[in-house]
C-alpha cells in the first residue's frame, strides 16, 4: 500500500479542527472476539482515522495481529483478514497521531504494541499523551532500551520490561507510576484483559458486559454497536483486571482530583455516547441554550456547522425562538478519498466538505453555530460561502470558549501562536473573520451545560487547559523545550 495519502497535508476543513489521538477497545470471553473489536473500532472511528490495529490470542495459535493504514471499514471487514485473528480475547486501537512522526506515520507506530516478557506476551493500546515521554525515552535508551517506534506509548513497554514484578498487571502498575500526563490503557495477556485510567481520569474508559464476556471501550456508543450492556466507567486511577475468576479492581496510584477533558463534551465524543452519566448530545444542546442566553442576536435562522455544531444549534434555536435550518449540508463521502488531488481540487478546500443550501440562506440574517475556532481559516471560508449564497448578515456563535492554549494530553493542537484566540481579543477575531458578530460560550456557561453550577476557579472540576491554560499535569517535556505556562507569562 502506498502512503501518499498520509504524506499529503489534510484538507483545510480537517486542518482547522482539533483531533483526538485515538480510540481503544477490548473484548474478553467472546467467540471470534476480533469481529466484535472491529465493530467497536468502527464506532470509534471519529477518534482516529490514520490507522488501526487488532491483536488477538488463541490457545493453539498464540498471539496474532493485523495493523493497517486507513479506515476500519477498508481493512477489518474482509473474511480473509479476520480469519487471521482467532480467539476469544482481543484488543484494538484507532489512531490519530499527536506524539510520533506527524505526517510520516509508519506501520511500526500503529497500535496495539506487542512485547514478549519472561512471563508471556502482552499487547497494549493507549489513548492519551505521556507528557514526560522524551525524558523517559532518553533515560531508557541510556540504559540500553532499543525503541522500535516513535510513539510515546512504547515507553510503557520498556518500563514494563525493566520492572522486577512477577506478573504483567504488576509490571504495568510499575510502568504507569513513572508516567505523567493522560492515559487510558487497555492491555491483554494470554488470559487477562486489563484496563487502566490515569489518576486524573482525563481520557474516558468504559466497562461493559456482553453475555458472559466483558468489554472495555473509549465510549459507550461502541458498546451499543455490539449489543453490550454498559456497566460503569473505569474510575480515575483505577485498574481493572478481567480473568476467568471475574473482575478485580485496584487503585495503584496516588489519589488526585478528577480532571476529565471537558472538550469530550464539546466535540470529541460521539453525541450518542454517555459520559459522566450525561448524554453527550444533551450536554451539547444545553451549550446552545447557554449561548442563546449569553449572546442573543436578532436574526432569521440558526444554522449548524455540521456535524458537531448541530446539537448546540438546536439548543440555541429552542432557547431563542429563532427557527433552526440546515443551511449547510455536509458531504459525508469526502473523508481522505482524494489520494493525489490536483491543486485546483485542493484549493476548493471547505467546498469539498460543505455545501450551502442557497434557498434557505438567501436574504437571511444567519446565526452559524460551530463547536470551536482554532486557526480561523475554516470559519472565514464558511462565512464567505454564506455571503456568496446571498445572506444579509453572518453571526458566529461558538459552543466552546476561545481555544487559546495547546493540549498536551492526547489532542492534536497547533502551537500556541497558531491559535487565533492566543493573540486576539474576541473583537479582533470578529474583525479577522469578517462577520457581523462573534461570541463564544463562557467557561461558566460551558460548566453549567455540563451539569455544574459554575467553574471552581481554585480547583476546576474538569481539565479545561485548552481554554484556561490551567494544566492539571505539568507538561514537562514541553516546558523543558521552552513552553511557558500561564503563571510564568
Amino acid at each position: 500500500m502506498t502512503t501518499d495519502m498520509f504524506d499529503l497535508p489534510s484538507l483545510p476543513f480537517d486542518d482547522d479542527k482539533l483531533h483526538e489521538e485515538c480510540g481503544i477497545y477490548g473484548v474478553w470471553g467472546v467467540q471470534d472476539a476480533a469481529n466484535f473489536v472491529a465493530l467497536g473500532l468502527h464506532a470509534l472511528q471519529h477518534r482516529g482515522q490514520e490507522a488501526g490495529g487488532i491483536v488477538t490470542y488463541h490457545p493453539d495459535q498464540g498471539f496474532n495481529s493485523a495493523r493497517r493504514f486507513g479506515y476500519v471499514r477498508d481493512n477489518f471487514t474482509s473474511e480473509a483478514v479476520m480469519r487471521t485473528l482467532p480467539g476469544n480475547l482481543s484488543i484494538g486501537h484507532v489512531r490519530y497521531s499527536t506524539a510520533g512522526s506527524k505526517g510520516q506515520t509508519q506501520i511500526r507506530d500503529v497500535q496495539p504494541l506487542f512485547a514478549e516478557f519472561a512471563m508471556g506476551g502482552c499487547a497494549i493500546a493507549h489513548n492519551g499523551n505521556i507528557t514526560n515521554a522524551l525524558a523517559l525515552r532518553r533515560e531508557l535508551i541510556e540504559r540500553g532500551s532499543i525503541f522500535q517506534s516513535s510513539s510515546d506509548s512504547e515507553c510503557i513497554v520498556h518500563l514494563m520490561a525493566r520492572s522486577i514484578q512477577k506478573n504483567i498487571p504488576e509490571r504495568l502498575k510499575d510502568a504507569l507510576r513513572r508516567v505523567e500526563g493522560a492515559f487510558s490503557v487497555i492491555a491483554m495477556t494470554r488470559t487477562k484483559l486489563i484496563g487502566v485510567r490515569d489518576p486524573h481520569g482525563v481520557r474516558p474508559l468504559m466497562l461493559g458486559r456482553i453475555g458472559d464476556g466483558w468489554v472495555l471501550s473509549s465510549e459507550t456508543c461502541a458498546l451499543d454497536i455490539i449489543g453490550a450492556d454498559f456497566l460503569r466507567e473505569v474510575m480515575p486511577g483505577e485498574m481493572v483486571v478481567i480473568t476467568n475468576d471475574g473482575l478485580e479492581s485496584y487503585f495503584p496510584f496516588n489519589k488526585a482530583d478528577p480532571k476529565f477533558c471537558i472538550f469530550e463534551h464539546v466535540y470529541f465524543s460521539r453525541p450518542d455516547s454517555v459520559i459522566g452519566g450525561q448524554s453527550v448530545y444533551e450536554t451539547r444542546r444545553r451549550i446552545g441554550v447557554e449561548l442563546a442566553k449569553e449572546a442573543p442576536v436578532d436574526a432569521d435562522i440558526v444554522c449548524p456547522v455540521p456535524d458537531s455544531g448541530t446539537p448546540a444549534a438546536i439548543g440555541y434555536s429552542q432557547e431563542s425562538g429563532i427557527p433552526y435550518a440546515m443551511g449547510i449540508v455536509r458531504n459525508q463521502y469526502v473523508g481522505r478519498t482524494f489520494i493525489e488531488p490536483s491543486e485546483h481540487i485542493r484549493n476548493m478546500g471547505v467546498r469539498l466538505k460543505l455545501n450551502i443550501n442557497r434557498a434557505l440562506i438567501q436574504d437571511k440574517r444567519v446565526i452559524l453555530v460551530d463547536d470551536s475556532v482554532v486557526r480561523g481559516t475554516t470559519s472565514r471560508k464558511i462565512k464567505e460561502m454564506i455571503l456568496d449564497a446571498g445572506a444579509k448578515e453572518v453571526h458566529f456563535r461558538i459552543a466552546s470558549p476561545p481555544t487559546s492554549w495547546p493540549c498536551f494530553y492526547g489532542v492534536d493542537t497547533p502551537d500556541r501562536d497558531k491559535l487565533l484566540a492566543s493573540h486576539m481579543t474576541e473583537e479582533q477575531m470578529r474583525a479577522h473573520l469578517g462577520v457581523d458578530s462573534l461570541r463564544f460560550v463562557t467557561l461558566d456557561g460551558l460548566y453549567r451545560a455540563a451539569g455544574e453550577a459554575k467553574r471552581n476557579t481554585k480547583c476546576p472540576q474538569y481539565c479545561d487547559a485548552c481554554f484556561s491554560g490551567d494544566y492539571p499535569v505539568r507538561p514537562m517535556d514541553r516546558i523543558n523545550d521552552g513552553f511557558v505556562l500561564k503563571a510564568a507569562e
